[in-house]
């Protein structure tokens, strides 16, 4: 599937479709079950040409189960803990999980529960998640969610075209997250009438695994419609925009 935003912002990298189904594809890259892994890496190698599936005993770690939408993965995890404070914790089989000091995004294990607590928890209705590159999406396959990842001014256009049609100032969002759980915050905006985008990838622990000038931009697929089809009247048809095309 051809898509004109990523022409028009002339990304580096391919969009990213989240799909929800029953049929896994062929040759799509998943973890082995029981082994961890993460979703922000399988999501950078479906924007490099690959496609990644998971289901619910293959999502690499409790933040990408929930991050992918399937319920609330936390459940026995010290997610409290490891968020703040770190320290030593006792799992449901009993072995002692050593955490350290830490990741310290919160300053106490209730602030981070809090954090949890809030979260918008889905559970989705089919076997499967997959991300692979838009291009390769094909007619027959329904796309819930499109993620791309952005430069500063990449973001900006998209932050701009998001409302666009709208007339707000609050037609995108920017919760803190790991960097896989844009997705679990996309899936909840777009039961939205008027679904909001996403920007993420702020989880410190995993920024490594990207550019340091590159952020991701979440859409429900109901909003990407929304932005594709404005592209052509929008400001991307401008000098302005031309202007800031030429210095990257």
């Amino acid at each position: 599937m051809h898509s004109q935003i990523a022409e028009t912002l002339k990304l580096n990298l391919c969009p990213v479709a989240i799909l929800l189904t029953d049929a896994k594809p062929e040759k799509a890259i998943q973890f082995k079950e029981g082994r961890r892994g993460c979703v922000a890496a399988t999501l950078l190698a479906a924007a490099n040409g690959k496609t990644g599936v998971f289901n619910r005993k293959t999502t690499g770690c409790p933040g990408g189960g929930t991050g992918l939408g399937f319920g609330n993965s936390f459940k026995g995890f010290p997610i409290d803990q490891l968020l703040s404070t770190g320290g030593k914790a006792v799992m449901p089989s009993g072995n002692i999980f050593d955490m350290g000091e830490g990741e310290r995004f919160f300053q106490s294990p209730q602030l981070a529960s809090r954090w949890a607590n809030e979260l918008p928890y889905r559970d989705v209705p089919t076997e499967f998640v997959v991300c692979k590159p838009l291009e390769k999406v094909t007619q027959t396959e329904q796309i819930s969610l499109v993620l791309m990842f952005v430069n500063p001014d990449q973001l900006s256009a998209l932050v701009t075209l998001a409302g666009f049609r709208r007339g707000t100032s609050g037609a995108t969002v920017s919760p803190f997250g790991a960097a896989c759980q844009s997705i679990l915050f996309a899936f909840a905006e777009s039961e939205s009438d008027q679904p909001r985008g996403v920007i993420g990838f702020f989880d410190i622990s995993q920024r490594k695994k990207i550019s340091k000038e590159l952020l991701s931009f979440t859409m429900p697929y109901q909003l990407y419609l929304e932005m594709e089809t404005s592209v052509d009247e929008s400001f991307l048809n401008t000098p302005m925009w031309q202007q800031l095309c030429e210095r990257w």
